[in-house]
């Protein structure tokens, strides 16, 4: 089994019908998050949204993956080294 690390993963979402979706998927990894910041950027119509992990590597590479292939979405995690 995979030992947690400490991730910042970023979404930048520019299709306002994903929300729902990377919603849906942000609650199924639930038990793994930390925090969670979002802002509605308006000027730009984008939201963006910052999410703290405590999770195994594989979990944090899935959530990404899941969440990067959703339409009008961009994911990518950020590793601490401990």
């Amino acid at each position: 089994m995979d030992e947690n690390r400490i991730a910042l993963l970023g979404i930048i979402i520019e299709d306002g019908n994903a929300v729902e979706r990377v919603n849906a998927l942000l609650h199924d990894f639930a038990p793994y998050v930390v925090g969670r910041m979002g802002i509605p950027y308006q000027k730009k119509d984008v939201n963006v949204i910052s999410i703290v992990l405590d999770a195994p590597t594989t979990a944090i590479n899935s959530l990404t993956g899941k969440i990067g292939m959703v339409k009008g979405v961009s994911a990518k995690a950020l590793y601490s080294n401990k």
